[in-house]
């Protein structure tokens, strides 16, 4: 007989609204939600004060990634279990197509990154970086894009930056999101420009501009809204749905309303760096401490925290993520002592997406617990297709998050699951945190303590719905 188990007197919290329910699990899915469900014969869990939300869906990681001669610091393993302590219980990263290779490899390459580790279940973007791999015609790599989307792989992603690495020309990227647009499939861009901001770097480098906080000056505002504004415009002429990762200012920001005001196919996540920290309080210019803040797009000004969050509540952004992408301090940020260009792009942060979401958001009025939840649940689910996830109601996964709205908790280095030797949020103190998580069904957290298994998680096909908008 299947484990059921009756989670009783807490209020659920979906993007709809709130009610106070039971909720009723069997084996992997949620079977009812209601009040006063008997609790004979189930394993009986008492929410009382705590709210029970659908587990986080983080769509934007970078788990065991090569980058910049090292790799990602945390691994499917250490980084889905770090997700699921943090109340995350679903994870999206991106498989990275590289040069002279094909989407398949990629998808071979980080399918086997995940096998026997991932915590919690995990889809994939494919990035594509290159329509020629065997010097062929580009159609190859186009066709490649409709046995992705057969794989249950439906979002690809495109740089904008990086060139010579990952970054592709306007023409790739047109002819990308016109194929996409046929596959009802969404584009990812990381909207900055590139080819300008390698010659601002240039030009740093060139008068012995060399520390960490020149990485965040040398990559303006207006070259990510500028990229922003060139994704957009090309989406549209391609018909495609375009979603901007990652947008991090006011600039951008604009281009992007400016867009969806015209009824265009756009939409955007930001990051929890973006909202909480700064280039005045973070990266001053002081020391090479500042690296640990070293990530693309870089910080930005408080001025832009506010419109954000303004965004974020008015559903102008759609989703919040992390672009979790960590690196050591002591030997891997270190790479780039003598200069900037050179230490690794990333920061750690997919623990603590939801509990600087729920202070800084909720606590502070500037977001409801139900919005909250759609940042961080439904909405991912219903953008990236993903229909049996991002609500608590029957019939849905029993990805399950009882959170405990008074629990105070600092974030420390010292105690945190990611595997890195420090934190983007040392000594904060926050009130909001996961007290139990469930995937499909399964206890993976208990009051901080991960008591998941490594190999749990599964791969998740997702729907071409063309980000929701289809």
């Amino acid at each position: 007989m299947a484990l059921s188990v009756l989670i009783q007197h807490g209020t659920v919290v979906n993007a709809g609204g709130s009610v106070k329910a039971d909720v009723l699990i069997e084996g992997e899915r949620i079977v009812a939600v209601a009040a006063g469900l008997d609790p004979a014969g189930h394993t009986v869990v008492d929410a009382t004060g705590l709210l029970v939300m659908p587990g986080g869906i983080d769509v934007h990681t970078h788990l065991d990634m090569p980058f910049g001669g090292t790799t990602s610091a945390d691994d499917y393993f250490t980084g889905t279990r770090a997700a699921a302590v943090g109340g995350t219980t679903t994870v999206f990263d991106f498989a990275l197509q590289s040069h002279g290779h094909t989407l398949g490899d990629a998808l071979t390459v980080w399918r086997g990154k995940a096998a026997g580790k991932a915590c919690i279940d995990y889809g994939l973007h494919m990035a594509i970086t290159d329509l020629n791999p065997h010097g062929g015609s580009e159609h190859e790599t186009l066709r490649e894009m409709d046995a992705m989307v057969a794989e249950g792989i439906t979002t690809f992603k495109l740089f904008m930056a990086y060139p010579n690495v990952l970054m592709i020309d306007d023409g790739l990227m047109f002819r990308v999101m016109q194929h996409a647009a046929e596959l009802k499939a969404l584009c990812l861009i990381h909207a900055e420009n590139g080819a300008a901001i390698d010659v601002i770097v240039a030009q740093a480098l060139a008068e012995g501009k060399t520390a960490p906080h020149f990485h965040a000056l040398t990559r303006s505002t207006q070259a990510e809204a500028e990229a922003t504004h060139r994704a957009i415009a090309l989406a549209e002429m391609a018909g495609a749905s375009v979603y901007i990762v990652h947008l991090s200012n006011t600039d951008s920001l604009r281009e992007l309303k400016a867009a969806q005001a015209r009824g265009l196919k756009a939409l955007a996540e930001t990051c929890t760096q973006y909202l909480v920290l700064s280039l005045e309080e973070q990266m001053p210019g002081k020391s090479f401490d500042e690296a640990k803040y070293v990530f693309t797009p870089p910080l930005r000004s408080k001025t832009n925290h506010a419109p954000l969050w303004e965004a974020l509540a008015d559903g102008s952004l759609s989703v919040v993520s992390t672009d979790h992408c960590p690196f050591r301090f002591e030997d891997q940020k270190a790479l780039g002592k003598d200069d900037f260009t050179k230490i690794p792009n990333g920061g750690p942060g997919i623990e603590n997406r939801l509990q600087l979401l729920w202070h800084y958001g909720v606590n502070a009025g500037l977001l409801t617990p139900e919005r909250f939840v759609e940042l961080t649940s439904s909405a991912p689910a219903k953008i990236f297709g993903l229909p049996q996830k991002g609500q608590i109601a029957a019939g849905f996964d029993a990805d399950v998050l009882l959170w405990n709205p008074n629990a105070e908790y600092t974030i420390s280095a010292a105690t945190q699951a990611m595997n890195t030797d420090y934190s983007m949020f040392e000594g904060w103190t926050v009130k909001g945190n996961a007290s139990k998580v469930y995937s499909r069904g399964k206890l993976i957290v208990d009051e901080g303590r991960f008591v998941g298994e490594a190999g749990y998680g599964r791969f998740l096909r997702t729907e071409a719905n063309a980000g929701g908008m289809a």
